[in-house]
């Protein structure tokens, strides 16, 4: 962002107002900065290429940019022809002042906003700096330490989740492995159980045909024909019969006849 240089509107009504006081009705104060303006760059190439940028006149470069508030005690300063850095000055007022903290001629200068409320008590409130002709708001504390726990967590729920996502991926391999490796061991034991029934009955096969066949059985004998349910009632007769007809003397044997 490049500018002309500008003329303060207290600056160009000191004869009227040399205390600071009142205005013209037709000059109107620019309006204050705000509090938050870190995302905002000044720079005047122009002003940069005419004066030199060092500790008398960096003030008058600072005073172009947005950051400047017109209401503060430098103005009042500048407007008597005082240098608005004299500490002996700005010490005997009350009010929002800029104080010039540090100072690496000729690439960084660092303003201070504060407010004072005596000769030895000064509240802080804002910090510019200026880095190589570039004017800059720098960020609060609290706004910094945010924007670094907001960075820090951002990264660590990035971690868990690649971390999260790769457990699953690892574990997905690892069911589908075993599902593999399980149906994998079915199979293989249906194989080993077909392949032994094959060799048992290889060895079945090799046997039969290293023994003898067997022999046929014997014939029967002559004249004997082989039971039926009829003939065996009646074979079952002819025994009772038999034995109804047997003498009981002459067949129970010699020991038990009867001696004379």
């Amino acid at each position: 962002m490049a500018t002309t240089p500008m003329i303060s509107p207290l600056t160009a009504g000191a004869e009227s107002a040399p205390d600071g006081g009142a205005l013209p009705p037709n000059m109107a104060v620019p309006q204050q900065p705000g509090t938050d303006m870190t995302g905002i760059c000044f720079m005047d190439q122009l002003w940069l290429n005419t004066y030199p940028l060092d500790r008398n006149l960096v003030f008058d470069y600072f005073a172009l940019s947005p950051f400047y508030d017109y209401s503060c005690n430098n103005e009042q300063l500048r407007g008597r022809g005082i240098h608005p850095l004299d500490v002996s000055q700005l010490s005997k007022m009350n009010g929002t002042e800029y104080a010039l903290s540090d100072v690496l001629e000729p690439h960084l200068f660092v303003f201070r906003k504060q407010k004072r409320d005596g000769p030895e008590k000064v509240t802080p409130m804002l910090t510019y700096y200026i880095l190589d002709g570039s004017i800059y708001q720098a960020p609060q504390l609290c706004n910094v330490f945010a924007s670094r726990v907001g960075r820090a967590l951002y990264h660590i729920s990035k971690a868990f989740h690649t971390a999260s996502s790769k457990l699953e991926k690892i574990g997905y391999v690892a069911d589908s492995e075993s599902e593999v490796a399980s149906t994998d061991s079915r199979a293989t034991k249906e194989a080993i159980g077909i392949i032994e029934l094959k060799r048992i009955d290889n060895i079945l096969a090799s046997l039969q045909r290293k023994l003898p066949p067997a022999p046929p059985p014997p014939p029967f004998p002559e004249g004997y024909t082989p039971p039926t349910g009829e003939t065996d009632g009646s074979l079952d007769n002819l025994q009772a019969e038999d034995e109804a007809t047997i003498d009981p003397i002459v067949d129970q044997g010699p020991a038990k006849r009867i001696k004379l």
